[in-house]
């Protein structure tokens, strides 16, 4: 590592690289960290609440474990910040709600946090959320919204807000996000970050605060592939306490990230972006652009109908009110005032849904799923859209509602499929990111890693990072 180079601006793997060759410190690379928290968070507004000396204890024990040669793991020494839906021990999970802002401290680590732990991972706590990882960005809760770092005048995405925002601003390297509707990939496609939706149960969700048992993930948010490949690692693997857990080991999923798109066959689904839900023009000259790309690069791209994104936002919203309104109940009985407006606005039609409702719902997903493995027996990945516009101003309440169901991000929560967002661009009038999703068939995260590492050698946006200079401040 250059003497000059600020260590917050380090990738995963280059500054555990460093660790391990004792040209940085944990302590360093948490300093610089917290040194950018300080620094940009009164603009970007990414935490719940910063656990400095922690942090720095938790650094130090590292420092002393790595001069004493013993490496934990893949991340030992690395800052990763916490979504507050999830648990981490010794703090209260807020959700970043009212509701819950008298918890306790959780007594353990999420199952999630806990492997990461195991590989050398640092915890500087935790970050912001949509309220419960729903609705949007409020601004009638105890926390602000978080920010879009490329413009703070912009939203960064959700519910994974925080998570977006703070990798995005060179606060940390990596976060976790949690992802039902698209709350992974939404953020890293406005913050132009890698996110991955794992596979349905890959990784555990014990000890996350649920939205919806059927649809809920939890997912790794970088600023590269190799970054999030090398998390996810980490991350995944069989839980028998969490009830949705597949009983499917973790992999190398870097094993692949150097092999290119040779002998590939992806399929666009054009009609999402095109006739579905029409993108804005320089949306879509992107996907057109990335399609160009991976073709140049060698990979067969071929055209590819799924079923209306119409049908899969359908039974997502029925399945995820349904189940939503299971967990909230007695407080959307009892304290409905005490959410965010809109928050309550989102949670309320699950009350009013009958179970014929919901199992209808699960009919037609069952279909949906058969749709998806059909078009994986003609290729071995997908290609489509993520949102559809860039991210639109945080405070123009009326864009917030127009622009977030313009997404095609909702049809892998349905289906289980692992799915990532890559940076496939930048819109002209505000210079936002736009992104692409490739999706793959189920526990096949190594080839969507082998053809997102391909697509980001080529492509010009790796390395690109928000200037957060005064032109940012909200306005």
């Amino acid at each position: 590592m250059s003497p000059n180079a600020d260590p917050a601006f380090l990738s995963v793997v280059d500054a555990r690289d460093a660790i391990r060759a004792g040209t940085l410190s944990p302590v360093a690379l948490v300093d610089a960290c917290l040194a950018r928290i300080e620094a940009l968070e009164p603009r970007v507004a990414a935490w719940v609440h910063v656990d400095a000396a922690g942090a720095r204890t938790q650094a130090a024990q590292r420092e002393e474990e790595a001069k004493s040669g013993k490496i934990r793991g893949v991340l030992h020494g690395i800052p990763v910040g916490i979504k507050d839906i999830i648990d981490l021990a010794g703090h209260p999970t807020t959700c970043h709600s009212r509701l819950c802002l008298d918890r306790a401290p959780a007594g353990e680590d999420a199952a999630v946090v806990a492997r990461l732990r195991a590989a050398g991972a640092v915890f500087p706590a935790k970050l912001a959320t949509h309220e419960f990882a729903v609705g949007g960005p409020c601004f009638d809760l105890p926390f602000p919204p978080a920010r879009n770092p490329w413009n703070t005048a912009h939203q960064p995405g959700g519910s994974s807000s925080g998570s977006g925002a703070a990798v995005a601003a060179r606060m940390l390297p990596a976060a976790l996000g949690t992802d039902t509707a698209g709350s992974v990939r939404h953020p890293a496609t406005h913050c132009g970050l890698v996110g991955l939706k794992p596979t349905y149960g890959l990784v555990s969700r014990r000890g996350v605060f649920p939205l919806a048992f059927t649809l809920d993930h939890v997912g790794p948010m970088t600023r590269t592939v190799r970054d999030n490949a090398l998390l996810l690692g980490a991350m995944a693997g069989p839980d028998p306490l969490d009830p949705g857990s597949a009983m499917r080991a973790a992999e190398d999923y870097t094993r692949d990230l150097h092999r290119g798109l040779g002998g590939l066959r992806i399929g666009f689904v054009r009609h999402f972006h095109e006739t579905d839900e029409p993108a804005t023009p320089e949306v879509a000259a992107a996907l057109e652009e990335a399609a160009r790309l991976l073709a140049a690069e060698g990979a067969e791209v071929r055209g590819i109908a799924l079923p209306p994104l119409a049908d899969f936002a359908a039974v997502n919203r029925i399945i995820l009110c349904g189940e939503a309104a299971a967990v909230h109940e007695a407080w959307l009985r009892e304290r409905p005032g005490d959410y965010a407006r809109l928050t309550r606005r989102r949670l309320l039609p699950g009350m009013f849904l009958s179970a014929a409702d919901y199992v209808q719902a699960q009919r037609r997903r069952a279909g949906l799923v058969a749709a998806v493995e059909a078009a994986f027996r003609e290729v071995d990945l997908l290609l489509c859209a993520s949102a559809m516009d860039p991210a639109c101003r945080i405070d123009d309440a009326a864009e917030v509602d127009r622009t977030y169901p313009r997404q095609a991000r909702t049809p892998f929560n349905v289906t289980g499929h692992p799915a990532i967002s890559v940076m496939c661009g930048i819109s002209r009038a505000e210079a936002l990111p736009l992104g692409m999703q490739l999706v793959a068939p189920a526990f096949a995260e190594a080839m969507l890693y082998r053809a997102a590492a391909a697509y980001e050698r080529a492509a010009p946006w790796k390395g690109m990072a928000p200037a957060l200079d005064d032109r940012d401040r909200p306005g």
